[in-house]
C-alpha cells in the first residue's frame, strides 16, 4: 500500500495549482477511466493507481453530483490535496445571489415580507407582492423597490380564495415569465386566554388563512417552478414552544413545519428545495394589531420575552430568506432557521 510520503512525493512533481474552467465539473461515472485502476492490498485498504490529472486542482461549485472513486488514506485527519475529486470550497459565481430570478412573496407589503422583498431586490430578483388591503403600506414598499432599481408587481386580495391565489401566479407569469422563489409569509393571530374562547369562526379563519392558503399557493406555483427553485414557508417559534394565548395560531405554525418537511421530501427528486423560517418576537404590524397597548410597551422583554431581552426587527430576519432562496443553501431542504432572539428550540 502507498504510504503518505509516497503520495506526497508523487504530487510534488505535479502541477497542484491549475483549476479547470468554470462549468467543467462533471459527475464521475466510470471509476476506472476517471481514477485509474484500483486494487486491494489484502487488508481491506484500496490502492488506486492515479492518472496525471487526478489530484492537485481545485474545482468550483457548479455540478456537485459526484460518484467517488475508491481511495484510502492511512492517516487522520487526511490530506485534501490528494483527494479525487477535490472537495469543492468555492462557488464560481460572484455578485448578486438572486440575479434574474422572480419571487412571489405573500404578506409582502410590510413587516418581514417587506424586508424580504427589499433584500431580494438588492440581490437581483423581481418581486410580486401579495397583500390583503393595506394599500398605503403596499405602495410605499413598491416605491422603495423601484428606488432600488427593482421590478415590483402588487397583487391585492384574500389568499383564502383559491381563485385569487391562481390569479396571483398567473399574473406573475404574465408579468415576468417565470417563477423561481415562493415565499409563503402571510398570517393572522388573535389572542384568546382560553381554548374555550376560540369560536368556530375564528378557528376556521385562522386555519384557512395560515395553512390552507399555503397549499393553494404551492399547488398553483409548482407547475411553473423548475429545478433549482425554492419554496420558503414562514412558521414561528410558537410551533416549537407553544403559546398559551395563541393556541390556534401556534397549531397552524406547527402544521407549516410539518408541511415544509413533508413537501421537501416530496420535491427533492425534482431539485426544488423547501425550507422554513421560524421568527421569534419581531416588530411588525401584527404586534400592535394583536396585543394591548400595555403589552406592546414590553414586547420582547416581558411580552414574548426572549434571552436577548428585546424584539427583533424585520431586517434581522430577512437575510435568512435570502440564504434559503440562493444557491448558498443548495444542500438544505426540509430545514427551519430560527432568528428568535436566543430561544433554544428543537430543530
Amino acid at each position: 500500500m502507498l504510504s503518505d510520503s509516497d503520495y506526497i512525493r508523487g504530487w510534488e512533481e505535479k502541477d497542484c495549482t491549475a483549476a479547470p474552467a468554470v462549468g467543467s465539473v462533471e459527475p464521475v461515472s466510470d471509476v476506472g477511466s476517471a481514477a485509474g485502476d484500483s486494487t486491494s492490498d489484502g487488508n481491506g485498504d484500496v490502492e488506486t493507481e492515479q492518472t496525471d490529472n487526478d489530484y492537485g486542482s481545485e474545482r468550483f461549485c457548479e455540478n456537485v453530483q459526484y460518484t467517488f472513486p475508491p481511495q484510502h488514506q492511512s492517516r487522520q485527519p487526511g490530506f485534501e490535496y490528494i483527494m479525487n475529486p477535490r472537495p469543492i470550497s468555492e462557488r464560481s459565481t460572484t455578485g448578486r445571489k438572486l440575479e434574474g430570478k422572480v419571487s412571489l412573496i405573500t404578506g409582502g407589503d410590510s413587516g418581514i415580507g417587506r424586508a424580504v422583498a427589499y433584500d431580494f431586490v438588492k440581490e437581483g430578483t423581481s418581486v410580486a407582492l401579495v397583500y390583503y388591503d393595506e394599500e398605503t403600506d403596499a405602495q410605499e414598499t413598491k416605491a422603495r423597490i423601484e428606488e432600488l432599481g427593482g421590478n415590483c408587481l402588487l397583487l391585492r386580495g384574500d389568499l383564502r380564495s383559491r381563485d385569487f391565489v391562481q390569479s396571483c401566479v398567473d399574473r406573475t407569469m404574465e408579468e415576468f415569465g417565470r417563477l423561481d422563489v415562493l415565499v409563503n409569509n402571510h398570517a393572522v393571530q388573535f389572542l384568546q386566554r382560553s381554548i374555550l374562547d376560540i369560536s368556530p369562526e375564528q378557528l376556521d379563519f385562522v386555519f384557512q388563512n395560515n395553512v390552507i392558503s399555503f397549499f393553494y399557493l404551492i399547488q398553483a406555483a409548482l407547475p411553473h417552478m423548475k429545478k433549482g427553485a425554492s419554496i420558503i414557508n414562514t412558521t414561528s417559534v410558537t410551533a416549537y414552544q407553544g403559546n398559551k394565548d395563541l393556541i390556534d395560531y401556534s397549531a397552524t405554525k406547527g402544521a407549516i413545519v410539518a408541511l415544509t418537511r413533508s413537501l421537501a421530501l416530496s420535491l427533492a427528486d425534482q431539485g426544488i428545495r423547501v425550507n422554513g423560517v421560524a421568527p421569534g418576537p419581531i416588530w411588525t404590524p401584527l404586534i400592535p394589531a394583536s396585543f394591548s397597548a400595555e403589552e406592546v410597551t414590553t414586547f420582547g422583554r416581558k411580552t414574548s420575552e426572549v434571552p436577548m431581552k428585546r424584539a427583533g426587527q424585520p431586517c434581522e430576519v430577512s437575510p435568512c430568506y435570502v440564504f434559503l432562496a440562493s444557491d448558498d443553501a443548495s444542500y438544505m431542504t426540509g430545514q427551519v432557521l430560527h432568528p428568535n432572539g436566543g430561544t433554544i428550540v428543537g430543530a
